[in-house]
């Protein structure tokens, strides 16, 4: 199985063939965009929803002095904007980090499953749910956590998230993100983010070489970050395949 999509809703139920062959049918209007592009811009709207196939991008505020916050990453398997079909435009924006290949999946097709009875219909519902735990861990990172904790916490989420989807090979995972990139996601100076992040390789917890993290000791940094994975729902699938079986065994 290749298409990240289902990879990641599949942590929910298991599909029949048919459904996988659906959704690989919906993913095949593609477009490549380039780092820091928009796939959809704050205010814009599409008759589309865009799913991230390969590469990586975030969601965006630009505030009106400039300043930026990035409200979560987005990586293989993730809906960009799948409230877009009932909204007039977008209330932030969704740009590339990388080169990032997203897939149109019509805004009509949305609402269908949407509105069936199917398994697809609830993975969706699902999927949108974990979106939402996500952000409100954001929410927790700016308001309560201390700053070890909150990159701590970032970054061993993402652990879980590639997992997901079969991209963290030996507990390493993409993540070419700036300085300035990390800082905007988490409410820190640049000075204060890069700083905690070197605490947490003179730990030994992680290694980063600029485009890729590498987690040398998951528990450590679990327990570093104060983990709690339940807001990703992932009870159940350690019952449905291998990859969400290692997924889960992070929680």
């Amino acid at each position: 199985m290749s298409n990240p999509w289902t990879m990641k809703m599949e942590m929910f139920t298991a599909f029949s063939a048919q459904e996988r062959l659906r959704l690989d049918e919906l993913t095949t209007r593609q477009v490549t965009y380039a780092p820091r592009d928009d796939i959809i811009a704050d205010g814009a709207h599409s008759p589309d929803c865009h799913v991230v196939l390969s590469g990586m991008a975030c969601r965006y505020k630009i505030l009106r002095d400039g300043s930026r916050q990035i409200m979560a990453f987005l990586i293989p398997g993730d809906l960009c904007d799948a409230e877009i079909f009932v909204l007039k435009v977008m209330d932030h924006g969704v740009a590339a980090m990388t080169p990032t290949v997203a897939a149109l999946v019509s805004g009509q097709a949305m609402k269908d499953m949407l509105r069936e009875n199917s398994r697809l219909g609830e993975a969706l519902w699902w999927g949108t749910m974990t979106d939402l735990g996500v952000l409100r861990e954001r929410i927790i990172d700016h308001g309560r956590r201390k700053a070890k904790e909150r990159i701590a916490h970032m970054l061993y989420e993402m652990l879980v998230r590639y997992r997901m989807v079969g991209l963290a090979a030996d507990d390493t995972y993409d993540f070419p993100i700036t300085q300035v990139d990390l800082a905007d996601a988490t409410g820190l100076t640049p000075v204060h983010a890069n700083r905690t992040l070197q605490k947490l390789r003179a730990e030994g917890l992680i290694a980063s070489n600029g485009k890729t993290i590498r987690v040398l000791d998951p528990a450590g940094l679990k327990k570093v970050a104060q983990f709690n994975g339940e807001y990703l729902h992932l009870d159940r699938v350690h019952e449905l395949t291998e990859v969400g079986a290692r997924a889960s065994s992070l929680v």
